[in-house]
């Protein structure tokens, strides 16, 4: 069975050849839960780090479709691990309480499929707090 109080990498089926061009497909079974929103993030300029947050109860999953992102996290028992996202059918799965920060190519585009709709007061902003959540 699957921890999935850890981050760790999704490989998402990948079916075509190189002369056709490929798909990747995420049907439910492919995931660590049902969907609620689905967003993408693009041009964010390379000298830029994204996230900085962690969430009380979303779970997400990112992908990069294009470009490279490298995904730091960490867990409230003070695991850091440290991700790179460069291919389109690889996706990193989030847990709830988990710290995140991302650093972008300018030519990436990230999905984020997410486990619940928008909610500011899902979100935890301050690294300070989130600490003291152990």
């Amino acid at each position: 069975m699957k921890d999935y109080s850890r981050p760790f990498l999704l490989e998402f089926p990948k079916v075509g050849n190189p002369s056709l061009g490929f798909i990747s497909i995420a049907e439910k079974e492919d995931l660590p839960f049902v969907p609620k929103r689905i967003y993408w993030t693009y041009y964010t300029p390379e000298d830029v780090e994204r996230g900085g947050h962690s969430h009380f109860d979303l779970q997400q999953i990112l992908l990069a479709v294009a470009g490279k992102i490298e995904v730091t996290t960490e867990l409230l028992n003070g695991e850091k691990l440290h991700f790179v996202l460069d291919r389109p059918n690889m996706g990193l799965f989030i847990p709830k309480m988990c710290w995140r920060t991302m650093k972008y190519t300018h030519n990436a585009v990230q999905i984020c499929i997410a486990s619940n709709e928008y909610d500011e007061k899902d979100y935890i902003r301050d690294y300070q707090i989130f600490l003291g959540e152990k």
